[in-house]
């Protein structure tokens, strides 16, 4: 995605939320540290690498610009812009438009004003018996310690409502 505007764009008036650029706490810990906002936007991962122990080594990337075509966001590769990145350690955290329509439409569950999954904080129980939520399904976009921390009090439900009690903290 491109980098969000430093200020409101016209058609992102008050009182909706504000789409604009802004660092949040681990972020400006991080440019703290290595003297610049982590975040690269406009950029697209096209292939990871193992080695020869099928760890990953190294990943490609290529910068894109967004266009939309047939209604649909699109993200087309610009030539010339492939980059070889070391890593170690790759964790995915895509940016989030919300869950996935054929989901939820499947499974019947109803959503919130947001069109996130409805599920209760604390409960996680969605409004078709047996399906919980949690995280980014439930919450929208939000930190991945947030993720985390609800899919702990997800599992702990889960294991409440098959077992009828629970031990997980």
């Amino acid at each position: 995605m491109p980098r969000p505007p430093d200020t409101r764009a016209p058609d992102n008036p008050w009182p909706q939320w504000p789409r604009v650029y802004k660092m949040d706490y681990g972020q400006e810990e991080a440019a703290a540290r290595f003297g610049a906002d982590p975040r690269t936007y406009q950029i697209s991962t096209t292939k990871f690498v193992g080695d020869e122990h099928g760890h990953v080594k190294e990943l490609h990337t290529v910068k894109v610009n967004m266009k939309f075509k047939d209604g649909r966001m699109t993200f087309e590769p610009i030539p010339g812009t492939e980059e070889v990145w070391p890593a170690q350690l790759v964790l995915l955290a895509m940016g989030f438009r919300g869950p996935e329509d054929f989901l939820i439409e499947q499974l019947g569950v109803a959503r919130d004003a947001r069109s996130n999954v409805a599920a209760e904080h604390g409960k996680f129980r969605t409004s078709v018996e047996g399906i919980f939520a949690a995280g980014d399904m439930r919450r929208g976009q939000s930190l991945v310690v947030w993720a985390i921390n609800e899919g702990r009090g997800a599992a702990r439900e889960v294991d409440r409502w098959l077992m009828g009690e629970t031990s997980l903290p």
